[in-house]
């Protein structure tokens, strides 16, 4: 399976997904502005997208929810310990309240790697990440090698735009 994402304005966006209505879009929305996520077995109907293979994946997205994307750059060395160590930890991020779908998306031919979590309400979010989550878990075991990281990882959160 992979993920195609591309950016433009929500109105935009909202007319692309409109159109492909077969296809499996969420559009996603911020205070700087919005994303198309297409899943998909086949090719991409955007022009130029961000390109991903997705290596884990657990629920079905849907039009609803809070979605946190960690962006996490990776060295090409580093990428099957990285993909290894995320593995290990998957169960216990899906198992997390509130949690309706996780991905682990491979970039296909650039950085960064991203961990989507999407969450029934941000509430629930908040909650699990003030506990001992499982990413700072994954991040912790990463101490010590500097080198598998190409630089410092971030996070965008999103607002999933439904039928707005």
């Amino acid at each position: 399976m992979n993920v195609y994402i591309t950016a433009g304005t929500l109105d935009f966006l909202k007319k692309i997904e409109n159109k492909y209505n077969q296809e499996l879009m969420v559009a996603l929305l911020n205070e700087n502005g919005a994303l198309l996520l297409h899943e998909t077995n086949g090719p991409s109907v955007f022009n130029e997208p961000r390109r991903y293979e997705v290596l884990e994946s657990h629920g079905q997205l849907q039009q609803k929810g809070f979605v946190v994307m960690h962006n996490i750059s990776v060295t090409d060395e580093g990428r099957p310990l990285f993909e290894h160590q995320f593995k290990q930890q998957a169960d216990t991020i899906v198992n997390s309240k509130g949690l309706a779908a996780l991905r682990l998306l491979r970039p296909v031919s650039s950085n960064p790697y991203i961990i989507m979590t999407v969450w029934d309400h941000q509430s629930f979010y908040l909650k699990w990440q003030g506990a001992n989550s499982p990413l700072d878990q994954l991040k912790a075991s990463f101490d010590g090698q500097q080198k598998l990281f190409t630089s410092t990882p971030y996070v965008s959160k999103y607002t999933i735009a439904g039928d707005n």
